[in-house]
């Protein structure tokens, strides 16, 4: 982000509410960000001239440009040029000017469709939810799978090679995880085969914590008829999910149609920060954190941003609940600053619910 976007902001203090600009101000700050909104490229006083039905003339339009820069809201990205919204810009437009539609009949129909087809497992429902928002808002798509609170059905150990095993674990729901861990060196594959015959029978029926809490008591009971190799693998492996975020995931689907918007080098730097953010566990606790702190539909646009603010992007997402009213994960997509938020805005929130009603 350049710093002449950011200098009037500071500077000045842009307005908290749309109600502290003029009924001009507001009717001509509206068609700037409504342009910017469907080309992406500076707005020219012409072009809003054009468009407004009052008839004022190209230079009362540019001292009013003007001004709504100087307050923060809009700034010029190169001498001479239109002018684009600020962040603080789209901030304010967003909570005041906003005019957010529904979903057709359709639309709900087919997003019911996509998500919850009868006897898919959680895991697939929320990949399906997330390629489902990717698909119709044309960001990338991204789902905060739930803590693993479940009864288990399954765990099992598979070697890697040298010094990794994958861990596979599947709820009686059908979620399932996949974690790599770091293991002895040398680890012989009887220990593995040893390792899942042992917790094969004890973690049916059973929540992870409560196998954490219940097979460190036995594991020291059967010191004689386990390997030391199995114990210690059985031990790194439910570790590895020890913690309140760690038995979390972040699915993320449809990244490629941010490489749609690329219009300059930097544009493209970060995008690929962005990539590499979604990697990142820090990414997934300030997901969580977010999602914690807010109750339906949360917006967070360029550096303002707490989750993917340094790629300077905006996020809608809303968390979904489970038949407790508890928070269990949440929804949304990521895209340009630019995005249609009057669209994905109560997509997020109808898809949110969706998953919610079945998770139950």
């Amino acid at each position: 982000m350049s710093d002449r976007r950011n200098t009037a902001l500071w500077s000045v203090g842009a307005p908290s509410s749309v109600s502290e600009l003029d009924r001009r101000s507001r009717e001509i700050f509206r068609l700037v960000v409504d342009a910017y909104f469907a080309t992406g490229i500076p707005v020219g006083s012409r072009t809003v001239s054009r468009r407004l039905e009052t008839g004022l003339s190209p230079a009362t339009i540019r001292n009013v440009m003007a001004d709504l820069e100087e307050i923060g809201l809009l700034y010029a990205p190169h001498t001479s040029a239109g002018r684009l919204p600020t962040e603080a810009g789209l901030r304010l437009f967003v909570d005041g000017l906003l005019e957010i539609g529904g979903l057709s009949q359709d639309e709900r129909t087919g997003l019911d469709a996509q998500c919850v087809a009868s006897g898919r497992s959680l895991s697939r429902v929320l990949e399906e939810a997330t390629s489902a928002l990717s698909g119709l808002s044309q960001c990338a798509g991204l789902v905060l799978a739930p803590k693993t609170e479940r009864a288990l059905k399954h765990l099992e150990f598979v070697a890697l090679g040298p010094g990794r095993a994958l861990v596979v674990m599947v709820t009686e729901d059908g979620l399932v995880e996949n974690r790599v861990i770091d293991v002895p060196l040398g680890l012989p594959s009887s220990a593995i085969v040893q390792a899942g015959n042992f917790l094969a029978s004890r973690i049916v029926g059973h929540t992870l914590e409560e196998t954490r809490a219940s097979i460190g008591a036995e594991l020291d009971a059967n010191r004689a008829e386990l390997d030391e190799a199995a114990r210690r693998l059985i031990e790194a492996g439910l570790a590895d999910w020890s913690g309140d975020e760690v038995s979390r995931s972040l699915i993320v689907r449809g990244q490629a149609n941010l490489l749609g918007d690329i219009t300059a080098i930097e544009d493209l730097e970060r995008v690929r920060l962005l990539f590499e953010m979604l990697e990142t566990k820090e990414t997934l606790m300030r997901l969580v954190e977010a999602t914690n702190r807010g109750d339906g539909v949360q917006i967070f646009i360029g550096s303002a941003n707490p989750l993917f603010g340094v790629a300077g992007c905006s996020v809608v997402v809303a968390p979904y609940r489970n038949s407790r009213e508890q928070i269990v994960g949440a929804i949304g997509v990521i895209g340009p600053t630019r995005i249609n938020y009057a669209r994905i805005i109560p997509m997020v929130d109808y898809t949110a619910k969706v998953i919610g009603r079945f998770i139950g």
